[in-house]
C-alpha cells in the first residue's frame, strides 16, 4: 500500500503524460517553453486571479513574494506554529523575524484570536514592525480568511497565503490561492496537484507585484532586455517538462480527483467516527483538497509502537509534524523561540496521518480503519 499512490495515478494518465513529455523532448524547449505559459494561464483561470507566475518550488514561491514586498530586517511576520519548516524559514532568510502563532485544534490552521493577540503583543513591545501574515492552508483546508483578512486590514498587514497543501480547496466556491494579497503553492509530487520533481507558483491580482516577481524569478532581468538585470533576483523557473505533466494532471484534478479524494475522506469518517480517535474537521462552506488525512490519537496510545504495528501489516503512516516551529533548532536563541503555543505542542505529540489519495478503494480504507482502531 502506498501513502500517496502516484504509480496508480500515472497508470491512469500514462498515455497523455507520455505524449506531453515526448512533445517537449522533440521540440527541445526545456526551459520557458510554450507549455509553461499555457499552464500559468490555466492555473490562473482555475484559481480565479489575474496572474500566475510559475517557479522552481513552493519555497521559492514564498521567498519571491516576500522579496517583492521588500520584507527584511526589523520586520515581524506572523506564521502558524504548526506547519512545514519553509513557512517560517522564508521570512527568516529575508532577515525578518517569524512570530509563531498557535493553531485551531481541529482544523490545524492559524487561530485568528491567537493571531490578533500576537500582533498586539509585538506592537506593545515595539521591537519589531508587524508587516505580514503567512496563513497556511494545512492538510488541504483553507484557513479562516474572513477573520484573518479583517485582522490584516485593522493592523495594516499584508496577507500571504501559503497554499502548498491547499490547492483545490475552497471557501464558498472561492478557490484556495486566491485569498492572499499574494498566494503561493507547491507542485512537490506528494501535494494535491504535484509534478514529477519540484515546482511552484505564485498568484496575485496586483499587476505591479506580478511583473516584479516574474523578473525576480529570472535573475531580476528586464522585460525588454534579458541581459539587463535591474534587480538582484534568483534562478527559479519551472521546467517545461514539469509544466507538460501538470497540464495533464490539472485536467484530471478538476474533472474527478477533488471529488474522489473527498469521497475517500467521507469513507474514512464513516469508518472511524465511533472510535476514540479525534477526526479532522472541515468547517461549513469549506472544501478540502485533503493533502493529508490526519487524526489525533488518544493520549494513552504510544504513537511509535502503533506506527510499527501498522507498518508490519503494510500500512504506511506519517507524522506531520513532530516538532513545533518555535522549537526548531534554527530558531534557538532567537526571539522566534519565544512562543506560547499549547495546542501545537499537543498536536505534535498525538497527530497521525493516514494514506490519502484519490485512487483509494473501499477495501483499503476499511483495512486501515479496522487496524487503526484495533491498535489504538
Amino acid at each position: 500500500m502506498e501513502f500517496r499512490d502516484l504509480k496508480k495515478q500515472y497508470e491512469k494518465l500514462k498515455t497523455e503524460i507520455d505524449k506531453e513529455i515526448a512533445e517537449v523532448i522533440e521540440n527541445t524547449s526545456f526551459i520557458s517553453g510554450s507549455k509553461v505559459k499555457k499552464l500559468e494561464e490555466a492555473l490562473a483561470g482555475y484559481v480565479g486571479v489575474k496572474h500566475c507566475i510559475s517557479c522552481a518550488n513552493g519555497t521559492d514561491a514564498l521567498s519571491l513574494a516576500l522579496m517583492a514586498w521588500k520584507i527584511g530586517e526589523g520586520d515581524a511576520i506572523f506564521v502558524p506554529d504548526f506547519t512545514f519548516f519553509s513557512t517560517g524559514e522564508c521570512p527568516a532568510a529575508e532577515g525578518a523575524v517569524p512570530i509563531f502563532v498557535d493553531v485551531d485544534a481541529r482544523t490545524y490552521n492559524l487561530n485568528p484570536e491567537r493571531l490578533e493577540e500576537a500582533v498586539r503583543k509585538v506592537l506593545a513591545e515595539g521591537k519589531y514592525t508587524p508587516k505580514a501574515v503567512i496563513a497556511v492552508d494545512l492538510f488541504g483546508q483553507p484557513a479562516e480568511y474572513d477573520k484573518i483578512r479583517a485582522i490584516c486590514k485593522q493592523y495594516n498587514l499584508l496577507l500571504l497565503e501559503d497554499g502548498a497543501q491547499g490547492f483545490g480547496g475552497s471557501i464558498g466556491g472561492r478557490m484556495a490561492c486566491s485569498f492572499g494579497d499574494i498566494s503561493t503553492t507547491s507542485f512537490f509530487p506528494a501535494k494535491p496537484l504535484g509534478c514529477y520533481g519540484d515546482g511552484g507558483a505564485i498568484f496575485t491580482d496586483n499587476d505591479e507585484w506580478a511583473a516584479l516577481i516574474r523578473s525576480l524569478a529570472v535573475h531580476g532581468k528586464s522585460g525588454e532586455d534579458k541581459y539587463n538585470n535591474i534587480y538582484i533576483g534568483r534562478n527559479s523557473r519551472l521546467d517545461t517538462i514539469q509544466a507538460a505533466i501538470l497540464l495533464v494532471k490539472l485536467k484530471a484534478f478538476q474533472e474527478y480527483e477533488i471529488d474522489a479524494v473527498n469521497q475517500v475522506a467521507e469513507r474514512y469518517k464513516r469508518a472511524l467516527e465511533n472510535s476514540d480517535l479525534l477526526l479532522p474537521e472541515v468547517k461549513d462552506g469549506f472544501i478540502s483538497s485533503w493533502a493529508q488525512y490526519t487524526v489525533q490519537l488518544p493520549e494513552k496510545v504510544n504513537r511509535e509502537q502503533l506506527q510499527a504495528k501498522m507498518r508490519e501489516i503494510g500500512i504506511p503512516t506519517m507524522v506531520y509534524y513532530a516538532k513545533p516551529m518555535h522549537r526548531q533548532g534554527a530558531f534557538a536563541g532567537t526571539d522566534s523561540e519565544q512562543a506560547e503555543c499549547p495546542v501545537t505542542e499537543q498536536l505534535c505529540k498525538n497527530v497521525l496521518s493516514l494514506p490519502m489519495h484519490p485512487y483509494m478503494d473501499e477495501e483499503q480504507i476499511a483495512f486501515i480503519a479496522e487496524h487503526l482502531i484495533h491498535y489504538s
